[in-house]
C-alpha cells in the first residue's frame, strides 16, 4: 500500500506578487531559478501532486511584500475556497512592527489559518541570508509580538541554520507555550563531517525542548537535486534526534521544481521511511501533520 501524504509544506504564487523573483536574477540559496520567475498557480500544483496520493497540504508563505500580508492570506483563502485546496495556511506577521497584532487580528478572519512564518536565517554567506543579524530572535519586540500568538491557536515556523540553533534554543525554552517547527530539518548546509557534526549539536539542543517540531523540507536547496541517498541521511538522523512522533514532510513545491518533479520528491521521501515500522512511516507522512495543522476539520 502506498502510504498516503500530506505536504505540509508548498506555495502557489502569482509572480506579480512576488517582489523577490521579480528583475534580474540574483544569486540566491536554491541557484539558478529564472524556470520559476512565474505564475505558479494552484491548477499546476495539483497537476504536480497527481499520481502520489497527496491527500492534504498546508501552504507557507512567500514574501509579498510586508504590507500585503493580510491580502497574501486572503487570496490563499480564496483559492482554497474555490479549489479545495490547500488545508491550512501559514502566513506572515512582521512581529518587528507596532501593528503585529492588529495583523494577527486580520488574519483570524481566514478559516484556514494555522501558523505564522517569519524567516531568521541568517548566515555569513550573504547569498544564504534573510534576518538582518543572527539572533533577531533576541529582540524584545519580537518577543513581545510573539507571545501572542497563543491567543490564536497557532504555530510558528522557525528558520534558522545550525550556528543559530543555540539562540532558537533559547527561544523556544522562552515560550513553552508555542508549538514551533523547525523549518527544512534545520537547513544542513555544511555537509563536511564538522558541518554534519555542528547541525547535530543544534538538532539536540532543540530537540530537548518537547514544543519543538520539525520539518523534513527543502533538503535539496543546498545540493540543488533530488538525491535519495542525502535525503535518507537526514531523514535519519533527524528521526533519530526528534522521534517520528515530532517530524512531518514538506515538498517546498514549487522550488524544488528547478531539479525535479513531484513524484520522484515523494518516492524519495517514501524511502527514506521505508525502514521505520509503519506507524512511524505514516507518522511522518500523514498523521503528525494533521494533527499538527489541525487538518482533521479542514475539507
Amino acid at each position: 500500500m502506498t502510504l498516503p501524504i500530506v505536504d505540509a509544506h508548498h506555495h502557489v504564487w502569482r509572480l506579480a506578487d512576488q517582489p523577490w523573483l521579480q528583475g534580474p536574477s540574483v544569486p540566491r540559496i536554491f541557484g539558478e531559478y529564472d524556470p520559476i520567475k512565474r505564475d505558479y498557480p494552484m491548477a499546476e500544483y495539483l497537476g504536480d501532486i497527481e499520481g502520489s496520493n497527496v491527500v492534504k497540504s498546508v501552504y507557507v508563505q512567500t514574501n509579498w511584500a510586508r504590507e500585503r500580508a493580510v491580502e497574501e492570506v486572503e487570496w490563499v483563502q480564496s483559492i482554497a475556497d474555490e479549489t479545495g485546496w490547500p488545508h491550512g495556511i501559514v502566513g506572515f506577521v512582521d512581529f518587528f512592527a507596532d501593528t503585529a497584532f492588529e495583523t494577527l487580528q486580520q488574519h483570524a478572519r481566514a478559516p484556514l489559518m494555522r501558523g505564522v512564518r517569519q524567516q531568521l536565517h541568517w548566515h555569513e554567506n550573504p547569498q544564504y541570508r534573510f534576518a538582518s543579524g543572527p539572533n533577531e530572535m533576541a529582540s524584545e519586540t519580537f518577543r513581545a509580538n510573539l507571545a501572542r500568538l497563543p491567543e490564536f491557536g497557532w504555530l510558528f515556523e522557525l528558520q534558522v541554520f545550525a550556528p543559530q540553533m543555540a539562540d532558537a534554543a533559547d527561544l523556544v525554552r522562552a515560550f513553552p507555550q508555542i508549538t514551533f517547527v523547525l523549518e527544512h530539518a534545520g537547513m544542513l548546509e555544511d555537509t563536511s563531517d564538522k558541518g554534519r557534526a555542528d547541525w547535530r549539536e543544534g538538532m539536540k539542543r532543540l530537540a530537548e525542548h518537547p514544543n519543538v517540531h520539525t520539518k523534513l523540507s527543502g533538503l535539496g536547496t543546498f545540493v540543488h537535486q533530488n538525491d535519495p541517498e542525502h535525503i535518507a541521511r537526514i531523514f535519519a538522523d533527524t528521526v533519530e534526534i526528534f522521534g517520528a512522533e515530532r517530524c512531518v514532510w514538506g515538498s517546498n513545491f514549487p522550488i524544488e521544481k528547478l531539479w525535479t518533479d513531484y513524484a520522484s520528491l515523494a518516492d524519495a521521501a517514501r524511502a527514506a521511511v521505508a525502514g521505520l515500522p509503519e506507524a512511524s512511516a505514516r507518522a511522518i507522512l500523514h498523521d503528525n501533520a494533521v494533527k499538527l495543522y489541525g487538518l482533521d476539520s479542514a475539507g
